[in-house]
Formats: C-alpha cells, structure tokens, sequence
C-alpha cells in the first residue's frame, strides 16, 4: 500500500446521531467537496438501524469473542512468505480459508487472485479485497515476534491483517446468519504492491469473470482510527536506461559517460517544484549498471516513481520527468565527445496506476462516514495507492477501509502492528457496518 495523503475535504464535523438528524458539512465550506461532505439522513437511519439490529448485535458478539482467532490468524498468514509475484503458498492457504468458511464458488484464477462468494439475494455484487502480497524479496525471514500488544514482521499488517480483517468479517456474518441484497465477493488479491502495478485487481475488473458486474468496492488495507481513504492515488514508474560506447577509464577518457547523463537527470528532477495539495511526489528510486571499476559504463539504469492525487498533477510531473531525460542526454553528448557513438536514453514504462476520487456524496462514503460518527470519531478523508485505485479509476465507487487500530514501519523489517482488543473491534464495527449497509442488510 502507498502513503496516505490528506485531501483538502480532510474533516468532517461529528454530531450526535441519536435523533437520525444530518451531520452538517464545516460552517465555513470552502468548496464544493466539503458541502458535499454533509451526512444524508439516510445514511445516518441505515446505520443506525442496522448496529441496533439483533443479528449484527451477534455478529458483533462473534468478532469480540474471536479477538484470539483474529490475532492467531494474523500470524498463521504472516509467516507464509507471499514475496512479489511468487504469492502462490499463501493463495492456496487462503483459498482453503474461504472453502471451510463456506464461500462458493472459491477458486485461484489465472493471474492468482483467491475469490469466494457469500451469495445474498443477487442484487447486484459488492467487492471486499484484501492483498496478498508483500513488499519483501523472498528469502526475507517472516517469523512473527509478539511484545505484549504489538506483533513484529515484515508484512504483518501489509496486508496480513487485512485479510485476516476479512476473515473476521465473513466469520461474524456467518456466526449471525446474516443475509444481504447484493452477493458478495471476497478477494485476495496479488500484485498489489510495487511492480505488481495492481495486476490482480486489474484483471479482476477488465478480465476476470465478474467484471461489469460490481455495484462498490471495499479494499481492507492501511492503518488506523480515523482515516478513510476515498482518493486514489495515481502513480506512473518508469526504467530508464542510459547507452554509450563506454570504454578503458584512462584510455577511452573523455568520451560520453551515459553515468553522467543519468547523474544529471537525478539532479535535475529534484530541482522541479511539485505542489502539496493535491500532493504529488517524485523519487529516484533502484539504480544499476556498469561492468568495472576501470571501466566507463555501456549502459546503466534507474528506476523513477511519481506519484500525485490527480492526475493533471501527475500528467504535469510525468512531462517534466520525460523531458528531463532527453535534455540530459543532449547536455551529455554536447560535453563529450562522441565519437565512438552518442548517449541514448530509454524510458519504459513499468507501472501505470489511475488517479482519482470516489465523491463524497456516493453511497459506501456516506455509509462510512456515518459509522465512524456513530462512534463519535472525527473523520479525516485521505488519498493513497491501493487496489482501490482500478475500480475508482472505472466509475465504480471504491473506498479503502482500515484493517488496525494502529500499527508502523510498514515495508521495513521492523513493521508492527497493536493488537489491543477494544479499538480494534470497534474498527471492526465500523467497517463491517458499513459493507453490511453497502450490501444491503
């Protein structure tokens, strides 16, 4: 999962519920997307009708009393290595999951994804995601380490924790009967992370068998108590790769350096000025190449990533980036000689995620919005990089919802995450609440 960013809609004030009345926007809106921010009341009568329901009572009874299950899951999904496109090992466990769980039609598809459907009345199909991949190479040791309320590995809560969130949401619908409206499907996906460039949910909306059939999407991801991640951040990641003669150090000395060219590229693009809001980013980010010591390089490489919250932002970084590159190669090739050939430079495009926003006025946002007010949380509106991104970018209302209370160090060695009972069932509530309402309890 990428970083969250806040977007200018961030707060929305919280209001007493009891009464079924609407939340009111910020006295002083600023613009449209913060007027729209106010609670319908329908939202508010769905939640509410729905948490004061006996089934969801049990339902709640049945994630409080499998807290330890939720914990023991957490760890069992941890410690099987789910390595960058080698996330096989953890499908087929999970897969197995889902059939003693009693989902249908639970299968591994063509590009890995594990799917399981909990039929309701067939009114259309909602979407809960959780990934499967990790960040981390294999090879990379996964034993989880437990200090008091805090479990250590790298991936227990990216996303280990959001599939076992997902569990633990199928387990209490189940415990309590629980019917909807809509079918829904459960996902774990692959690809998610880095390269992966989202290749799971990807083909789950352009490829595989259920797609044009999804009403909303939920992705089970990200950390904490009071974040709703409605915007997709858009990212374009490019492996550019710099050519020259190359040459002997000392004999071959004053001819085009393609290391030279790249250099200048790197310092280059740290020298654009991005805006803040919507955020947008750039990092050089893996470099390689080169034969020797004593050796003018032929070729070296670097990869870039660039992020933002739009994509006109995006668009206007990527342009920079790309004309950079060229301008660095003529710099290069005017400083040196090139007599023995010039300096070529060759981006290509590895990863390519949409950019854009689910409207606060859509329902799973109102839903969402009204279970966290329900619980008397201020709410603040956030942008990140996730499977949700793919169904945002298709029309499809997506949100990303929390899988912990509280967690850090995610995509190091030293990620954690807090497995305290009472704020992480409450988040449960929250989420459940609002897929529940979605579907149409």
């Amino acid at each position: 999962m990428g970083i969250r960013v806040r977007l200018p809609v961030a707060a929305i004030i919280v209001a007493a519920i009891a009464g079924g009345a609407a939340i009111a926007a910020p006295a002083q809106a600023e613009d449209e997307a913060d007027r729209l921010a106010a609670l319908t009341p329908a939202a508010v009568a769905t939640i509410k009708r729905i948490e004061s329901s006996p089934v969801f009572a049990k339902a709640m009874a049945a994630i409080d009393s499998g807290h330890d299950k939720w914990v023991a899951d957490i760890i069992t999904l941890t410690e099987i290595p789910a390595p960058p496109f080698k996330e096989t090992a953890r499908a087929k466990a999970y897969r197995d999951i889902f059939i003693a769980q009693g989902l249908t039609d639970v299968e591994i598809d063509t590009v890995g994804n594990v799917t399981g459907l909990r039929k309701g009345g067939g009114d259309g199909l909602i979407v809960v995601s959780a990934h499967l991949d990790t960040v981390f190479p294999e090879g990379t040791p996964v034993k989880v380490r437990r200090e008091g309320d805090k479990l250590f590995a790298p991936g227990v809560g990216d996303d280990s924790t959001g599939l076992a969130t997902q569990l633990a949401f199928i387990n209490a619908m189940n415990a309590a009967g629980i019917r909807t409206k809509a079918d829904i499907l459960f996902v774990g996906t692959v690809g998610e992370e880095g390269r992966g460039d989202l290749r799971g949910v990807r083909h789950l909306f352009t490829k595989g068998k259920y797609q044009g059939r999804t009403k909303a999407f939920f992705s089970i991801d990200g950390g904490g108590m009071d974040s709703l991640t409605i915007g997709g951040a858009g990212s374009k990641r490019y492996r550019v790769t710099f050519k020259g003669p190359g040459g002997h150090s000392f004999g071959a000395f004053g001819l085009v350096n393609p290391m030279t060219a790249m250099s200048q590229a790197v310092v280059d693009l740290y020298k654009v000025t991005v805006p803040t809001d919507p955020k947008t980013t750039y990092s050089a980010s893996v470099v390689g190449g080169g034969t020797s010591v004593n050796a003018i390089p032929g070729e070296v490489w670097m990869e870039f990533d660039m992020r933002s919250a739009t994509a006109e932002e995006l668009a206007k970084v990527e342009q920079r980036f790309l004309a950079i590159l060229n301008d660095a190669a003529a710099t290069e090739n005017v400083a040196r000689s090139t007599r023995d050939g010039r300096i070529t430079v060759q981006p290509v495009l590895v990863g390519d995620r949409p950019a854009g926003s689910t409207p606060l006025s859509a329902d799973i946002v109102q839903f969402s919005t009204a279970a966290y007010a329900a619980e008397g949380i201020k709410l603040r509106y956030s942008s990140s990089s996730t499977d949700s991104n793919i169904p945002i970018s298709l029309g499809i209302p997506a949100i990303t919802i929390s899988r912990v209370a509280t967690g850090g160090r995610n995509h190091s060695l030293e990620e954690w995450i807090g497995i305290e009972k009472a704020n992480n069932v409450k988040l449960k509530r929250i989420g459940l609440a609002t897929i529940l309402a979605t579907a149409g309890m």
